[in-house]
């Protein structure tokens, strides 16, 4: 293992309630959450460290441990019953998840604790809040935002931003993830001087331009969109555009496995819009698909589409320009940080087909452009969003935490 700068290896506690590392992509909630959390647990163990992920146990079947890979150990804590529950509904087991923790956590304390989502907040500060543990907290989404753009349609529990707010002023460091949150968080009432951006990753050695593309259907173009098929991330304005552009063909990755597609309601309602719109015939709904088959799907488009209405981060555009293939996003969120335009593709504003639509015409039109913007993006991820990059940046916060707080620095893993 590579050691630190310092020299000094960290017991570290990354605590992500619903969003385990093991956990398999493509559900309403197994997304960028999940990538994040086992990349970083992977690249701060890459630099000498020794990584817990504690997480809810959400089978029967699930063992207490579970090695990850050498120095990321996986824990599952018994908070609630032993079965999938959609993570709204999750906040009324975080104080058995918190005193699990607690328990745990006097036996062997961490040098610092990492929480990820709003509940892991709640949880990892009623442990670490009486053992004088510092801890940092990267939300991943608002509850802010969620409120804004869904209205009464947001699922989560009422109480959310108040308590996301208890969070970030209780702990020691908030990680963003992006500079719009950043923005999203003063208006909370968070000071920005306690507030660090380090972006989500991507591993440039899975995501590159070498290797087979996935077969394509007989159409001139190919457009792809990844992600959860829930309807903030936009599918149905990607339909919308693909009416207006002729001999191109539309691959939506994502949602539950291929089979189980049809009694999907999010599936069921994006195939109604497809045939109002008359493009049944030039769209593809994959289902889920594993990891290891995503970048042979982006390396087979002409150009990616990200058209959420809001977007906390969003890791596939960074997928898509490791691949060395243009995205067309929308301005929002993390968005408007990875994707340059017109470097490495182009942002258009949210909700708007016509937009979406031109954009990416434009570019399908012109092969140079694509390739350009392509070749841009690969750079781009080489400097700025190789994992082992952001946990670096991650465990140089840790450093500086525990600098501030020498009286719970002492315990050296």
């Amino acid at each position: 293992m590579r050691r630190t700068s310092r020299e000094r290896t960290l017991a570290i506690a990354l605590v992500s309630e619903h969003a385990s590392p093991l956990a398999a992509l493509g559900g309403a909630d197994a997304g960028g959450q999940n990538v994040h959390v086992a990349q970083l647990a992977e690249g701060l163990a890459d630099r000498g460290h020794r990584v817990t992920v504690h997480t809810r146990r959400d089978s029967p079947t699930a063992p207490p441990v579970v090695e990850l890979r050498p120095g990321v150990l996986v824990r599952h804590v018994p908070a609630g019953p032993p079965r999938h529950l959609p993570k709204d509904e999750l906040l009324p087991y975080m104080q058995a998840f918190g005193d699990h923790l607690a328990e745990e956590w006097s036996a062997a304390p961490p040098n610092v604790v990492h929480s990820h989502f709003w509940m892991s907040g709640l949880a990892a500060l009623r442990a670490a809040r009486p053992l004088g543990l510092p801890f940092a907290h990267t939300y991943h989404a608002l509850g802010t935002v969620k409120r804004r753009h869904q209205g009464a349609a947001d699922s989560s529990p009422a109480g959310r931003i108040a308590l996301e707010t208890e969070v970030g002023e209780a702990c020691d460091r908030i990680i963003a993830t992006c500079r719009d949150e950043v923005g999203e968080l003063a208006a909370m009432g968070l000071t920005p001087e306690r507030t660090s951006v380090v972006p989500c990753g991507v591993d440039p050695g899975r995501f590159t331009p070498q290797g087979p593309p996935a077969p394509r259907g007989d159409r001139r173009y190919r457009l792809i969109q990844i992600g959860r098929l829930v309807p903030r991330k936009g599918t149905d304005v990607s339909l919308a555009a693909l009416a207006a552009l002729p001999d191109t063909e539309l691959v939506i990755v994502g949602g539950p496995e291929a089979a189980r597609l049809d009694a999907d309601p999010e599936a069921r309602r994006l195939r109604s819009v497809a045939g109002r719109l008359g493009v049944t015939d030039r769209v593809h709904f994959t289902g889920g698909v594993s990891r290891t088959a995503v970048p042979a799907l982006l390396r087979s488009a002409d150009v990616v589409l990200c058209p959420a209405d809001y977007e906390p981060f969003g890791i596939v555009p960074l997928e898509a320009m490791g691949c060395g293939v243009p995205v067309v996003a929308s301005a929002v969120g993390g968005q408007r940080d990875t994707v340059a335009d017109p470097g490495t593709g182009r942002l258009v504003p949210p909700r708007d087909a016509a937009a979406l639509a031109g954009a990416a015409a434009a570019l399908l039109a012109d092969p140079r452009a694509r390739a350009a913007c392509g070749a841009a993006g690969r750079r781009r991820v080489l400097a700025r969003y190789r994992w082992a990059r952001i946990a670096a940046a991650t465990e140089e916060i840790y450093l500086d935490v525990l600098a501030r707080r020498p009286a719970t620095a002492t315990r050296a893993g």
